[in-house]
């Protein structure tokens, strides 16, 4: 397979970029890869890129984006962080993405038994990774209402966090961007909030924004 160019981007759309992601992840579940050549991917994306998805992902060694969505060089732009947290920074990498790239889809991907949702709903404290794990302060909030009596170091709850914080962090994106929203409402981009079970490889797609 060979990588994308601007004639394909192109023709890219919010909606087949989702079915491009769901059918690669089909294709990771089943151990049926693509059949690419990644040096000839490499010469080919030497005067440019031009990635269909940029997916704000953890910086767990288990959810490389490429691998799990059997995607090539030059198809995704990787914006990664522990507990996938949005920052300006990250923000601004998707504005670049979508407003002068033309990449058609935004992803916020969380994933199971991530290690800052453990120590956000731990409590934990430290250093810079403070401010990181405070990011997670009003989903935790949310899920102490809608799991009333659920131990916060349980399973249950610390799953139900990584969820929510998938959802809000897709509302968040909107709401500090007025590049990406004038995007979204023009119909050029799509959002979409996945969920990556590490015991399983599979992605559950919680929310689909088109």
């Amino acid at each position: 397979m060979k990588a994308h160019t601007a004639e394909t981007l192109a023709t890219m759309t919010p909606e087949k970029a989702i079915k491009f992601l769901k059918e690669g992840n089909q294709r990771f579940l089943n151990n049926l890869k693509v059949n690419r050549n990644l040096l000839q991917q490499v010469n080919e994306t030497k005067d440019g890129q031009f990635p269909f998805a940029v997916v704000l992902g953890c910086m767990d060694s288990r959810t490389s984006v490429e691998l799990i969505f059997d995607q090539g060089i030059g198809d995704i732009f990787s914006l990664r962080v522990a507990g996938n947290i949005l920052t300006d920074e990250m923000i601004g990498s998707m504005e670049y993405a979508c407003k002068y790239v033309g990449s058609k889809l935004i992803m916020v991907l969380g994933h199971s038994k991530c290690g800052a949702t453990t120590g956000a709903t731990a409590g934990k404290k430290g250093g810079k990774l403070t401010s990181v794990l405070e990011k997670f302060d009003t989903s935790i909030e949310e899920v102490k209402k809608e799991l009333p009596g659920v131990e916060p170091t349980s399973s249950e709850f610390i799953e139900t966090v990584t969820q929510h914080n998938v959802i809000r962090t897709m509302n968040e994106i909107l709401e500090n961007s007025e590049v990406l929203k004038d995007l979204f409402e023009k119909g050029e981009i799509g959002i979409v909030g996945a969920y990556y079970n590490v015991d399983s490889g599979e992605v559950e797609f919680l929310k689909e924004t088109l």
